[in-house]
């Protein structure tokens, strides 16, 4: 006699694809559900009512206009960062340099504006800084994208490692310019004279790298949809094989796609040093290059999807920090409720790619006499 076998619990299943509206329904059902998990936990823990919890999440990010634009500061560089990822993590090259490559985009600026600020007019150095940290970008990626391709490299660790050879080297040049001696600082590079320094728009002193960094945005959408390479880095990434069959030369997509990346983010540290903070620490990027990473697969590598994404995970940031000034609460407790919203928006994305069964309760057999 046989044993039957017993069906599982729960199996899990790959959904067809699912509209627009129903992918969004979940996405809503899953962050009204974290806000309740929330909720829950800030009464638990702190006894406060939670609508003045999420009233303050929305002050530190909202509440004045000088709040605004920080958070469109914060939320361009984060953003940038993460369409820079796009087109190697559609290609399944799992960079996780973007730090590093942020990082040696500050150094060639800093340095340019520290050397030359006063020998050349203003003009030319604002564009001798931009194709600078743009090249050193691209070449901080190109690097591990060149030993992939000829030698099949690892290139979660080769990029990884690249972060730390930035920062280092960074380190090293912040001894040798520190400012004033001893205090292991750059301080403020050209403050008197302004060199190196992007303009302004009016009143509005981070407008013109907001409007940058969107402008980028939209570019790299529209590249990875609608062009011939934007196909070849699709194909790639879905088999390298069946891109070699039909005559694309993956060596050099994935050469040409990391110089691409790379160059995104240095861009991106141009940006930060020339246009925002105007000095070079260790610590510029502050983990974005990282973070960066989980906005480009939230968004399931959509350059216009970051932009929400972005926006959601910097107004998250601002309030934290507002939350514990506010209410006396430690930047811990801020963390667990950013972490539960995560959670919940990472566990959306599953549920509209699968779908859970149930083992249905086994009916009885009518007994025969």
């Amino acid at each position: 006699m046989t044993k039957k076998s017993r069906e599982p619990l729960i199996h899990i299943t790959k959904r067809k694809e699912m509209s627009w509206q129903g992918a969004w329904a979940i996405r809503l059902i899953c962050i009204a559900a974290a806000l309740m998990v929330c909720a829950v936990i800030t009464t638990a823990a702190t006894g406060l009512a939670p609508a003045s919890v999420f009233g303050g999440v929305l002050n530190g990010a909202f509440g004045s206009p000088r709040k605004i634009w920080v958070l469109g500061k914060e939320s361009a560089v984060l953003l940038c960062i993460a369409v820079a990822m796009a087109p190697s993590f559609r290609m399944r090259f799992w960079n996780l340099g973007g730090e590093g490559q942020v990082i040696i985009g500050t150094l060639i600026t800093s340095a340019l504006m520290i050397y030359l600020g006063d020998k050349i007019p203003n003009a030319v150095l604002i564009a001798m800084c931009l194709v600078g940290s743009v090249a050193a970008g691209a070449v901080w990626a190109g690097v591990p994208a060149f030993f992939k391709a000829r030698w099949n490299t690892n290139e979660t660790l080769f990029t990884l490692m690249m972060n730390y050879v930035a920062i280092q080297l960074v380190a090293y040049f912040i001894i040798i310019w520190e400012s004033p001696r001893g205090s292991g600082k750059v301080g403020i590079i050209n403050q008197s004279t302004s060199a190196g320094w992007l303009p302004s728009i009016g009143p509005f002193k981070y407008l013109l790298n907001i409007l940058v960094v969107l402008l980028v945005t939209v570019l790299m959408y529209i590249y990875l949809q609608y062009s011939k390479q934007g196909y070849e880095i699709a194909v790639v990434g879905e088999s390298q094989s069946t891109a070699r069959y039909v005559g694309i030369k993956v060596d050099r997509v994935i050469i040409r796609t990391l110089l691409i990346s790379g160059g995104v983010c240095g861009l991106c540290g141009f940006l930060m040093v020339a246009g925002t903070d105007h000095t070079i620490t260790t610590t510029l990027a502050g983990g974005r290059g990282f973070l960066g990473v989980l906005v480009a697969w939230l968004a399931q590598f959509n350059p216009l999807a970051m932009v929400l994404v972005s926006l959601l995970l910097c107004v998250l940031s601002r309030g934290a920090g507002e939350i514990s000034t506010s209410f006396g609460l430690n930047q811990s407790f801020c963390d667990i409720l950013t972490g539960v919203i995560l959670f919940f928006i990472i566990a959306s994305e599953f549920f509209i790619h699968y779908q859970l069964h149930f083992r249905k309760g086994e009916k009885k057999e009518a007994s025969h006499v």
